[in-house]
């Protein structure tokens, strides 16, 4: 269901993550956003750029995380630089919500259209689910449609969103998209218009 991501959580609990660490500038050499995901924090992942080795330490190298579909960060997720790319890693990679403290302005516009959920949620909310993460395989449920995250047996998590950030996700639309379905009665009568009948001044 378009608006539900259900899975592991990983926690990557840093601040000021930026978008240089989400996919670094010589990761974006392809001509789509596919196979972006194997750049996606390669300086962290990667013991070896060179051969790939892994870094046995870093969180999404861990058997427990490798499906992960929520990360957890901390505040100032995606700030930095503009480039679309650290989405598009992000969502090559497996991951379909962030939840964050606060996040990058830019970065965040750019999640938004694109179909990646950015949570926010109060700090001490994330830094509880990311310590959970931690000690245990956490499952979590980013609900948009309701604007929760939910988890088994607890209460769930409200968050809020810009409306027509949130409509843009679930109807799966970009910008444009959206504002030609906001607008299609208009447009389609527009179209309909006998021009001919009456000559330009």
């Amino acid at each position: 269901m378009r608006g539900v991501i259900a899975g592991v959580a990983a926690p990557l609990m840093r601040r000021n993550v930026d978008t240089d660490a989400i996919i670094p500038s010589r990761e974006m050499k392809r001509v789509s956003r596919e196979g972006l995901g194997e750049g996606l924090f390669a300086n962290w992942r990667y013991a070896d750029l060179a051969t790939r080795e892994e870094a046995p330490d870093f969180v999404l190298n861990r058997d427990r995380y490798r499906e992960a579909k929520i990360l957890i960060s901390g505040e100032n997720f995606g700030c930095g630089s503009s480039r679309e790319h650290a989405v598009w890693a992000l969502a090559d990679w497996g991951i379909g919500a962030v939840i964050a403290p606060s996040f990058g302005e830019i970065f965040q516009a750019n999640c938004a259209q694109n179909g990646l959920v950015a949570v926010v949620l109060p700090e001490e909310q994330v830094e509880a689910l990311g310590a959970e993460a931690g000690r245990r395989e956490l499952r979590l449920t980013v609900d948009l449609g309701a604007c929760e995250v939910q988890r088994i047996g607890d209460q769930p998590l409200p968050f809020s969103m810009k409306p027509r950030e949130r409509e843009m996700i679930l109807k799966g639309l970009d910008p444009i998209a959206l504002t030609l379905n906001e607008h299609a009665a208009a447009i389609e009568a527009f179209e309909k218009r006998d021009f001919t009948a009456r000559p330009w001044a």
